[in-house]
């Protein structure tokens, strides 16, 4: 099948695959299309950036009927809300013909009773975070009775985020007769346990080996010395808005987020976006970049997986990645869709061993670039870099006397005397006879005084 007129599908969703440009189809679109129409559990692992979103929404809307009834009948579930969003835009893209009703829900304050207000109005497929459904299936607003095909996109960064106990969670609101699909860009042992434990004898595609470098990517790294000497670079490099038109920059933390956006000197070029920022501002922040109100997007691999945006020039991994495979998915944002594009790596000396990881899994040796002329090193280490001194710890000390406080006064004259200790009775009359005499020889001792008399 090497066009979408092959796949037989239906009049109305081949237009809209015609009015979105889509000439050929990809690899794993290709190989998931008939495995997933005939309704077998499947797996699709395959690049960032491959076309795995309409992979699964093809054969999904193509056999997907029209039903008024209120309850869902397919449910997609995405680790993030830009994820969750883009893929809503995408149904809505590929639906103008068909009469479809497709929902997004996610976390956010005060979203939740529209979302409640919108499932109970009816619709055909939900597209969510696993949290969020949860929630809502548990408040029995959202009812999944009617699941006849699950969905679980980018699944390994799902698990990654710890949504293992909400997938587990809403596989007990299903139905036991549904079809499961599963998409990922690497293959990990948790998603092999998931495959194990809830898919039926499932088909399997491989189309690319996850550290595979994509070809239309030209890579190269830059050894930098410290945090500060990273932003002089980038401040020079971003210097050329011609090579670097549209630019997405990737950072470890969202500290270094908020640090960058202020040092670097493009001002309103720029946008900042992570998972401390509101939901209005993270959309605001990609619609700009998206439009290209604003060439340069700052951000962290929370949302490395959730943004499908062209013609991006440039992807700059500011920091090096902890996991060799979040390099890929960061990569992946470039060189999309038959396009070429770049990625630059910066690394300080403590990140090299990052770096060669990376290069092990890709078994690729990225090209080092001279560091350019001009450019400051700085001596300015950021507060994370600095080393704390270490301070001695002193043997351990007799205690002595608590010190007076507060709590601690004078006695006064009265409670000052000294204690005198009471003398029994026996003492008693050992001074007095010389030797102690028992109580029970009082009569006998009268008898002797009468006698001396």
């Amino acid at each position: 099948m090497n066009t979408f007129e092959d796949f037989k599908i239906k009049k109305t969703l081949l237009r809209a695959v015609v009015d979105l440009g889509f000439e050929k189809p990809s690899p794993i679109q290709q190989e998931s299309y008939s495995a997933i129409l005939a309704g077998a559990d499947f797996v699709g692992i395959a690049q960032t950036g491959t076309g795995k979103t309409i992979a699964y929404l093809l054969p999904v809307l193509q056999d997907l009927t029209f039903s008024e009834q209120a309850n869902p009948r397919v449910l997609v579930l995405a680790p993030t809300r830009e994820l969750v969003i883009q893929i809503v835009e995408q149904i809505e893209k590929l639906t103008p013909y068909m009469n479809v009703r497709v929902l997004g829900v996610y976390g956010g304050s005060g979203n939740i009773a529209s979302q409640r207000k919108a499932i109970v109005g009816g619709i055909d497929i939900l597209v969510g975070t696993p949290r969020r459904v949860y929630d809502l299936a548990l408040s029995k607003v959202l009812r999944l009775q009617s699941i006849k095909k699950l969905v679980i996109d980018e699944v390994d960064i799902m698990l990654d985020f710890g949504y293992k106990t909400q997938l587990k969670n809403i596989f007990e609101y299903l139905p036991a007769k549904r079809q499961n699909i599963m998409f990922s860009a690497t293959m990990t042992t948790y998603v092999d346990e998931l495959m194990d434990e809830f898919l039926v004898n499932p088909v399997k595609k491989t189309i690319s080996i996850s550290g595979t470098p994509l070809e239309s990517i030209q890579q190269e790294s830059y050894a930098v010395q410290n945090f500060y000497s990273k932003v002089n670079l980038l401040n020079h490099l971003l210097a050329d808005k011609n090579a670097y038109h549209k630019v997405l920059i990737f950072v470890g933390t969202r500290i270094h987020a908020d640090r960058l956006f202020e040092l670097l000197k493009f001002g309103a070029e720029m946008s900042v976006i992570h998972s401390g920022k509101e939901q209005n501002h993270r959309t605001k922040a990609i619609e700009k970049f998206a439009s290209g109100t604003s060439r340069i997007l700052i951000a962290t691999d929370v949302i490395a997986r959730g943004i499908d945006i062209d013609k991006i020039s440039t992807v700059i991994s500011f920091d090096t990645p902890f996991y060799p495979e979040n390099y890929i998915h960061r990569i992946g944002r470039t060189g999309r869709a038959g396009q070429t594009g770049k990625s630059i790596l910066f690394h300080t000396p403590k990140e090299t061993p990052l770096k060669e990881a990376i290069e092990g899994l890709m078994k690729y040796t990225i090209p080092a670039n001279p560091w350019p002329k001009g450019v400051e090193v700085a001596t300015q280490l950021a507060p994370e870099e600095q080393e704390k001194p270490i301070e001695p710890v002193e043997a351990p000390q007799k205690k002595s006397a608590k010190p007076k406080g507060a709590s601690h006064h004078e006695k006064s004259a009265k409670n000052s005397k000294p204690k005198v200790a009471k003398k029994t009775y026996s003492d008693k009359m050992k001074e007095k006879f010389g030797k102690p005499i028992r109580r029970g020889d009082k009569i006998q001792n009268m008898k002797a005084k009468k006698r001396k008399k």
